[in-house]
């Protein structure tokens, strides 16, 4: 699959360097969140790249969720279960856990289904900021800190109708954003789609932290810097 390009593995262990979680975040899910700079001291791997993997590794259950407990950084060793049960782990060599994964359900195991899958939620997810937050933000008159901005990937969860999928892709269903102070939980609701009919449903979930009071100036300075960041790679293609 596409996906070996973005890690490395040592035979039972795989690890994903800065610039490859950096390439996948800007070439396949459209993401140009600074922490996935290569450069970032901040530097992240994607959460959809873990997803992706997954996906990957083991098919695609009727119904998954997927609990991201932690931020993996560049070159962490993580080990993939060889034969796990219905709920699993990613963890890397010190056991640290990252991604808790669940699923039931029969599966789906065609790799060019699966590719397909994995490139329309990635993209679909990696719009987060600006398309659907800044909306979000400003309905309820607050932004997340722009020196500081954090958006962390809490969950995904997706149910499918049926698994006689060919051409797989997402649709934004509905979106809201709660807020507790400092604090705020978006959750992005989503179609999955199959030749124009609904297939299956999906919410992934977002905490947003540091909040303060909207500031479109500041909020226009974000989206400045972000479109910027996009266009150089563009450039730079």
């Amino acid at each position: 699959m596409f996906l070996q390009q973005f890690y490395s593995l040592d035979q039972s262990t795989l690890s994903i360097s800065a610039e490859q979680g950096s390439r996948f975040a800007k070439t396949i899910s459209n993401d140009f969140n600074p922490i996935h700079d290569a450069d970032s001291k901040r530097f992240c791997v994607p959460g959809d790249l873990l997803f992706a993997l997954v996906l990957q590794r083991y098919g695609l259950s009727q119904q998954m969720r997927f609990q991201f407990s932690g931020m993996v950084s560049a070159d962490a060793t993580l080990v993939f279960p060889e034969s796990p049960a219905d709920a699993f782990e990613i963890v890397d060599n010190r056991d640290k856990a990252y991604l808790q994964v669940s699923r039931s359900g029969s599966q789906v195991q065609d790799q060019q289904v699966l590719e397909t899958l994995i490139k329309n939620y990635v993209l679909f997810s990696g719009q987060n900021f600006p398309h659907i937050l800044v909306p979000l933000m400003a309905e309820k008159n607050v932004m997340i800190n722009p020196q500081r901005p954090l958006v962390i990937y809490e969950s995904m969860s997706l149910q499918l109708d049926t698994l006689a999928l060919e051409q797989p892709s997402v649709e934004l269903a509905g979106t809201s954003l709660e807020v507790d102070g400092k604090r705020g939980n978006a959750e992005l609701n989503f179609n999955l789609m199959d030749g124009g009919k609904l297939v299956g449903r999906g919410v992934k979930s977002l905490i947003l932290s540091g909040l303060r009071e909207y500031q479109q100036d500041a909020i226009d300075l974000m989206v400045a810097d972000y479109l910027a960041n996009q266009a150089r790679h563009s450039a730079q293609a």
